[in-house]
C-alpha cells in the first residue's frame, strides 16, 4: 500500500487541514496508544459537607481569610473504601470503574501572598514555599511544562492549555487566572474563545473554509477512504461528525453572541451564553486534541478564582452569581454552592464519557490511555485550607493506573506526590517534583 502522511493528506481549500485519529489502514505496523494526560481545574473549592465522605454533619464553616481547617469530620482509615454518594460526588457513580477519589492531600501555603491567586497559580507546581526567590509566590515551571520538556516534542502542540473564563473585564490579576506556567512569572497563555481555539488547533483560515470543513476533507479523502478497511472506515466517518457536531455548536454560540450584542446588559455577553454549553465545547476541543495527537498535555480551567463577575450556571439562578462571594457566605448559600460544585462534577464526569466513548486502534479507549485528574487548589472555598484538597484521578494512563474508588491518604500527604507519580506513568524520568515525598502507589498498577 502506498505511504501516507496523517496530516499531509488532508489539503482543504484556503490551508484547511485535520489531524485524523490512528486508522489502521494507514499503517503496515500496529503501535501502541500515546499516554495523555489532562487537568480539570475547578476554582474556590468545594463545600466540604458535600464533597467528602465523613463530614455531612459537619458545621457550616465560617469565612475566614487565613487558613482554617474543618473541624468535626469522621475519621476516615487509610487505605481503599467504596466510592462514596455525597451529593456532590454522585454524578461519579455512572463512571465509577473508571475513578479513584483520593483524600488526605495538601499543598504548604507561603504566607504573605492572595490565598486565592497562589491556590490557582501553583496548583501544579507545588514548589516548596520560599524556594522561589524572584517571585512571591512559590510558582515554579509547572507539572504539564516539566513533563512536556521530555515527551511533548512528538506532538504539534507540546500543552495546550484551556480556559473557561469569558469574561473581558479583567478584574484580577493573571494569578488569579492561569494554572500552567513555562516558569516564576512566565505564564502559558490560555486559550479562551471556542472558535479561536478551533481556528489554532485546525488550521482553518476562513470562516467559510471551517463552516464546511467536514465536507471539504472528506472530499479530499475519498481516493483515500477507498483503501481503508471497514474497522477505519467507520471510525473515520465518527471522527468527522464529531468535528461537524462542534462546527454546529460553535455557529450556535457565535449567533448567540451576536444577538447579544444588541441588547444593553451589564453582565458581558460572554457570560450570558449558556455555561455548561461553554464548557462542554471547550471540553470537546480538548478531547479531539488529545485523540488526535495534536498534544498530549492539556490542563482545562473550568474558571477563575476569585472572579466577582457572576455566572448564571445554566439557568441553576434566577439571576447571575458569583461564586467567590457565595463561598464566603455558605451559611446563607449552601444550597447554591452545592449546586455549583455538582455543575462542575457533572461537566467532568461528561468529559469522562466522551473518553470513554472513544475507540483507539488496539481496541482501548482514549480515557484508557489517559490521566484525567479534577482538582482544586483549595479544600473549602470559606476557610481557604490548602489542607484536604479534592483530588479525583480518573483513566488508566495506559495501564499504569488503576481505578479503585475511594482511597484515603496519610493526612498531610503532599499533592506532588500525585504529580510526581503522573509525571512518571506519563514516562517522564524525574526522581523528584516540588516538595514530593514519594509516589502514591496505591493507585499504581504492579
Amino acid at each position: 500500500m502506498k505511504s501516507h502522511s496523517r496530516r499531509s493528506f488532508l489539503r482543504g481549500i484556503g490551508g484547511t487541514s485535520l489531524s485524523l485519529p490512528f486508522l489502521e489502514s494507514l499503517s503496515a505496523a500496529s503501535v501502541t496508544p500515546a499516554t495523555r494526560l489532562a487537568i480539570f481545574y475547578v476554582p474556590i473549592g468545594v463545600v466540604r459537607r458535600g464533597f467528602f465522605p465523613g463530614e455531612g454533619h459537619t458545621a457550616i464553616p465560617k469565612f475566614s481569610s487565613n487558613q482554617v481547617a474543618i473541624k468535626g469530620r469522621e475519621e476516615i482509615a487509610i487505605g481503599r473504601h467504596g466510592l462514596p454518594t455525597t451529593p456532590t460526588l454522585e454524578p461519579l457513580q455512572a463512571v465509577k470503574e473508571h475513578v479513584t477519589l483520593l483524600t488526605g492531600m495538601g499543598r504548604a501555603y507561603q504566607e504573605g501572598t492572595d490565598v486565592h491567586a497562589q491556590c490557582g497559580s501553583c496548583f501544579l507546581s507545588s514548589a516548596t514555599p520560599y524556594s522561589v526567590k524572584e517571585s512571591p509566590y512559590p510558582l515554579d515551571r509547572t507539572l504539564d511544562q516539566v513533563i512536556a520538556d521530555q515527551v511533548g516534542r512528538e506532538t504539534p502542540f507540546r500543552t495546550l492549555e484551556f480556559s473557561c473564563n469569558s469574561h473581558q473585564d479583567n478584574k484580577e490579576s493573571i494569578f488569579f487566572d492561569n494554572i500552567s506556567w513555562y516558569g516564576t512569572d512566565h505564564v502559558a497563555p490560555s486559550m479562551r474563545d471556542p472558535r479561536k481555539a478551533y481556528q489554532r488547533l485546525f488550521g482553518t483560515q476562513e470562516v467559510e473554509a471551517y463552516q464546511n470543513i467536514t465536507d471539504l476533507v472528506l472530499e479530499d479523502a475519498k481516493v483515500l477512504e477507498k483503501q481503508l478497511g471497514a474497522r477505519d472506515r467507520e471510525k473515520f466517518g465518527e471522527y468527522y461528525e464529531s468535528i461537524r457536531t462542534i462546527e454546529l455548536q460553535m455557529e450556535r454560540l457565535e449567533k448567540m453572541r451576536s444577538e447579544l450584542t444588541t441588547i444593553s446588559v451589564e453582565e458581558p455577553a460572554a457570560a450570558r451564553l449558556p455555561r455548561g454549553e461553554y464548557i462542554r465545547l471547550m471540553g470537546d476541543l480538548m478531547v479531539v486534541a488529545l485523540q488526535t495527537g495534536l498534544t498530549r498535555i492539556a490542563t482545562f480551567m473550568v474558571g477563575p478564582e476569585r472572579w466577582d463577575t457572576p455566572f448564571t450556571f445554566d439557568g441553576l439562578f434566577d439571576k447571575p452569581m458569583s461564586h467567590h462571594k457565595m463561598s464566603h457566605n455558605q451559611d446563607k448559600f449552601i444550597e447554591q454552592l452545592q449546586e455549583v460544585d455538582r455543575f462542575h462534577m457533572e461537566q467532568y464526569v461528561y468529559l469522562i464519557d466522551k473518553m470513554a466513548s472513544i475507540r483507539e486502534k488496539d481496541g482501548s479507549t482514549l480515557l484508557d490511555n489517559t490521566i484525567f485528574t479534577y482538582g482544586s487548589g483549595l479544600g473549602d472555598g470559606a476557610t481557604h485550607q490548602y489542607s484536604d484538597l479534592p483530588i479525583i484521578v480518573a483513566g488508566r494512563g495506559g495501564g499504569v493506573i488503576k481505578p479503585q474508588g475511594h482511597h484515603h491518604l496519610s493526612d498531610g500527604t503532599p499533592l506532588a506526590n500525585l504529580w510526581l507519580t503522573q509525571a512518571q506513568a506519563m514516562g517522564a524520568k524525574l526522581e523528584r517534583f516540588a516538595d514530593s515525598s514519594g509516589m502514591v502507589t496505591p493507585i499504581m498498577r504492579t
